[in-house]
């Protein structure tokens, strides 16, 4: 019964650092165009990268910080700028996206920074000092695969919205993007400043 609440208190913060639905935007941006089955590859590459990376963080993070004397706000302002760079060069290239079946846009940027990023890493590393290992680990697992679940469909709001619809949800999804960047660069100052 206790590890159930410590699943269910570590659940919904996880829910909303990972913000499967805020990243479905930027799933559909970076894989506009692609066929159902590219899609899904990239799907499932975003989101084992989003898991590893999260539980190696979980073991690791505290340890990798200390040794190499970087601080979450530093943490964060190198995703936000990762995020900016990558929004504002999709916003000003002219013409057809073209991803290879083998790129790793699922690893970088899908699986990290933007599933297990900042939010996500440091969440789960403090949940683990109060609620638990195996619950964390538990509620990460539920969550990524929820995502996974999310990116799997996204192909049915293409086909509601059609091309012209969809070209212009890419658009907003990388100012989207890069205002997501920007928040992670603030609150990374921020922190530093106090």
């Amino acid at each position: 019964m206790e590890i159930l609440n410590s699943f269910l208190y570590s659940l919904i913060p996880i829910f909303v650092a990972i913000d499967a639905l805020g990243v479905l935007p930027a799933f559909f941006m970076f894989t506009q165009g692609l066929k159902k089955k590219e899609r899904d590859k990239i799907a499932t590459q975003s989101i084992v990268t989003a898991f590893f990376v999260t539980v190696a963080f979980i073991f690791l993070g505290k340890a990798i910080f200390k040794a190499l004397d970087i601080k979450v706000e530093d943490f964060m302002i190198a995703g936000g700028i990762v995020l900016v760079v990558i929004a504002v060069t999709d916003i000003l290239r002219t013409g057809l996206r073209k991803i290879g079946v083998g790129a790793t846009i699922g690893a970088v940027p899908l699986g990290t920074p933007l599933i297990a990023g900042p939010a996500t890493l440091t969440t789960a590393m403090i949940l683990v000092g109060t609620q638990g290992l195996l619950p964390v680990i538990l509620a990460v697992v539920v969550n990524i695969l929820f995502a996974w679940v999310v990116f799997i469909q996204a192909d049915r709001i293409v086909k509601i919205m059609g091309i012209s619809g969809s070209k212009a949800v890419a658009k907003v999804a990388a100012l989207i993007l890069a205002a997501i960047g920007i928040k992670m660069i603030r609150l990374g100052l921020t922190g530093i400043l106090k």
